[in-house]
């Protein structure tokens, strides 16, 4: 049973997360050969203060 960890930043509605498990979901079925039913997706909401790239908070502004 594939288990797929999604980080992101907080912020995005439910429509795009549907539409992404939808995606992921599909591609994990079509290269893996597995039931839609096994794929399990857990995504965390990030906030941008607690991630950083390039030595500054995302919450500083990129």
């Amino acid at each position: 049973m594939p288990l797929v960890t999604i980080k992101i930043l907080e912020g995005r509605t439910v429509e795009q997360k549907r539409g992404m498990v939808k995606d992921v979901t599909e591609a994990i079925v079509k290269n893996i050969g597995c039931p839609d039913s096994a794929v399990q997706i857990e995504m965390v909401d990030l906030k941008p203060e607690n991630i950083a790239q390039g030595g500054k908070l995302f919450s500083d502004g990129r």
